[in-house]
């Protein structure tokens, strides 16, 4: 489990092209939430990454697009996307390098998606909701036997 001490603990993060993808992704979608949402929107990208339904980087996770836009919302929306807080920038740098280096993956139950609560997209009824983690409720794909 990453602590907040531990984090603060490491030298600065740095990394390739997947390192900043992931590190992007963290400071567009989670910088207001709490280190456990930080880390479990990184969880969900990483779980997307390991899932054969997704792209199998993470940069092509971050930057899927699907039938009305982008998967990330930030990816796509028009504006430049400039890093404004270096400080929470390089804090999320660590969540990044941490979650890259194979921290674990406790938070979300193998989700593989996420929105916040203003919204209610139509996948969120088939799928099973695993944690509610600040302003984000996560969910998976229910799991298939050979009953169902």
């Amino acid at each position: 489990q990453i602590t907040a001490q531990w984090l603060q603990s490491q030298p600065t993060a740095t990394g390739g092209e997947q390192f900043q993808c992931l590190t992007q992704a963290l400071y567009h979608e989670a910088r207001g939430e709490s280190l456990a949402g930080q880390v479990a929107v990184a969880e969900v990208i990483l779980n997307r990454v390991e899932d054969g339904a997704f792209p199998n980087t993470v940069c092509g996770v971050v930057h899927q697009g699907n039938g009305r836009g982008c998967q990330f919302s930030w990816t796509c929306d028009g504006r430049p996307d400039r890093v404004a807080d270096a400080g929470t920038y390089a804090h999320l740098a660590k969540v990044a390098r941490a979650m890259l280096d194979g921290a674990p993956r406790e938070l979300t139950d193998g989700a593989t998606f996420f929105h916040t609560p203003a919204v209610r997209p139509s996948w969120s009824r088939r799928f099973v909701q695993t944690a509610r983690i600040g302003a984000h409720i996560f969910y998976r794909k229910p799991v298939r036997t050979a009953s169902n």
